[in-house]
């Protein structure tokens, strides 16, 4: 009987091996990601991070067919956020706090498991979460919440080598799925709340050796470096959390900013505080700075520029121009040239009052609060992590927002302590109804007592052109998912409610929905296998999986 077990383990090793092997994942594949609708071949589908798939069997005639094709449950209790790939019929992802499976993206039958366990010194501020995975040849790349890249063998889950990034003692740590351009492993580093100087860098993808840095605190002699006072600029924070784009034809990557550290005092690191809350345009080589364009100077108000960017080529008032949309934390919604930092327009999407507009070069011009009073958008933002979409059909920005939202702030004078928050204060929402849930990153409790007085999500559909709203789709409660829009003008989402919605990309109307149970705090992707289109998305603790009915 056990040379029998052994006998069809490695008869299932030599299949899936034969499986990646007919077909590695090349760095030219990767730039042509978008064309090839029936994989997910990195976090946000393509370099240009648009989310929109070619694919086009599930349309707005018979999205209203969609049945459940299987469920693979998470063993770890807590927001799933992973984004899945998924490579020539097979699903690679990881489920909280650092394992990665491969799965049969048809069935869901899981192959094999890496289970990575992470130093007990590390700490991150906000969840053990872990956004995803990258892919080159047959090496699947992981970003582990201790700060260390490990290289995994995408066809038996065997660890290929594993290295430091930063030390989790101080609050290094890594959340995001990196993004492969090349030969080289690009990631960043987290741990912004707790004083950390943060950074970016690029890995030899078959050694692991650091091939560049960056540092997104700029140092003595450092471009930037002058934003900060004495040396307020070690403790600066700068996180990374999430994926960031990428244009070939530019060879530039581009990567959002997190919060300056301490985090809700300014007073306490007066100046700009380069480059927290910018994006900063990084030569995919050499990691050289290009261009940055900072949303929040002096941000006193938790407004991290960690979104996705998006990259869209469009006829800018009548010139063809490489574009950079971007729906920031702070509540506006930016346009830049990719190529040159250039600000092209800059509206608010939510309410805002910390700013009473955007000056001639983009830059706020700021609107403090009194002490005591709201300021809009609250802590959390009028949009976060979560993806954004762009459908190049309907040459429209998709983006999960927060509206009515609000918190009051409070300053306190902090001193650093390596591996202890740095916060230099606090926010609370606003609760205008007596006994109502204060907003939190998460969900805490199964029990939804929610009420819309204190906030409420909407997917909002924007002309990049003049950030005006074309539509508006309501939820009751708030939303952590991410968005996929597809080229039969379908948009899938979702929200705390645990409901997922296909609306209609055009109009915004419902189409399609199901309960869940569990809040979706993902990014929904679709794939084909054997000419059949299917749509997975993750809510709770379970990943789930649709297909037209047979």
């Amino acid at each position: 009987m056990a040379n029998r077990i052994a006998l069809s383990l490695s008869l299932l090793i030599a299949l899936l091996a034969g499986a990646t092997a007919d077909a590695q994942v090349t760095s030219e594949r990767m730039v042509r990601a978008a064309q090839e609708p029936q994989n997910w071949l990195m976090y946000s589908g393509g370099y240009m991070s648009q989310r929109y798939s070619l694919l086009r069997q599930i349309d707005r005639t018979n999205v209203k067919n969609l049945e459940l094709k299987w469920i693979l449950p998470n063993q770890v209790f807590g927001a799933w956020q992973a984004t899945p790939l998924v490579v020539d019929g097979i699903m690679y992802l990881t489920q909280r706090p650092n394992d990665v499976m491969a799965v049969d993206a048809k069935t869901g039958r899981v192959f094999w498991q890496y289970r990575h366990t992470v130093s007990p010194d590390a700490r991150v501020c906000c969840g053990s979460n872990n956004r995803g995975l990258a892919i080159l040849g047959d090496t699947l790349f992981l970003a582990t919440l201790d700060a260390r890249l490990i290289a995994i063998d995408a066809r038996n889950g065997r660890p290929l080598w594993n290295v430091v990034v930063g030390d989790p003692k101080l609050g290094y740590s890594m959340t995001m799925a990196p993004l492969v351009v090349k030969d080289k492993v690009l990631i960043g580093t987290g741990g912004g709340e707790y004083g950390i100087r943060g950074y970016i860098a690029a890995h030899d993808a078959k050694t692991g050796k650091e091939v560049w840095r960056f540092y997104t605190i700029p140092g003595p002699g450092e471009p930037g470096h002058e934003t900060w006072r004495g040396d307020d600029w070690k403790t600066g924070g700068g996180s990374i959390w999430l994926t960031p784009s990428y244009d070939p034809e530019l060879n530039l990557t581009y990567w959002g900013v997190g919060n300056p550290g301490p985090d809700w005092n300014p007073d306490q690191r007066p100046g700009d505080n380069l480059y927290t809350d910018s994006v900063v345009a990084l030569d995919a080589d050499t990691g050289a700075l290009k261009w940055h364009f900072q949303f929040t100077p002096n941000d006193g108000y938790d407004y991290d520029a960690v979104q996705i960017a998006v990259l869209a080529d469009l006829n800018w008032r009548g010139t063809p121009t490489k574009t950079m949309l971007w729906a920031n934390r702070n509540g506006m919604f930016y346009v830049l040239d990719r190529a040159t930092g250039r600000f092209l327009h800059g509206s608010p999407f939510v309410k805002v009052n910390w700013n009473s507009g955007l000056d001639e070069r983009g830059r706020p011009i700021p609107t403090p609060q009194p002490a005591g009073q709201p300021t809009w958008p609250g802590n959390q933002g009028g949009t976060n992590w979560y993806s954004p979409s762009f459908s190049p059909r309907t040459e429209l920005f998709y983006v999960s927002t927060w509206e009515g939202y609000a918190s009051i702030y409070r300053k306190e004078q902090q001193t650093y302590v390596p591996g202890r928050s740095f916060g230099g204060g606090g926010a609370g929402a606003v609760t205008p109804v007596p006994g109502a849930p204060g907003v939190r990153i998460g969900r805490a409790t199964p029990i939804n007592n929610w009420t819309d007085a204190v906030g409420h999500g909407t997917v909002m559909a924007l002309d990049p052109r003049t950030g005006q709203q074309k539509w508006k789709f309501e939820q009751f409660d708030v939303t952590d998912s991410g968005i996929l829009t597809t080229a039969t003008d379908l948009l899938f989402t979702g929200g705390r409610e645990g409901y997922f919605h296909a609306l209609d990309a055009r109009t915004g109307e419902l189409l399609w929905k199901v309960a869940l149970g569990g809040q979706i705090a993902n990014g929904p992707i679709t794939y084909a296998i054997d000419g059949k289109q299917y749509v997975s998305v993750i809510s709770g603790n379970s990943l789930i999986t649709f297909g037209l009915r047979d």
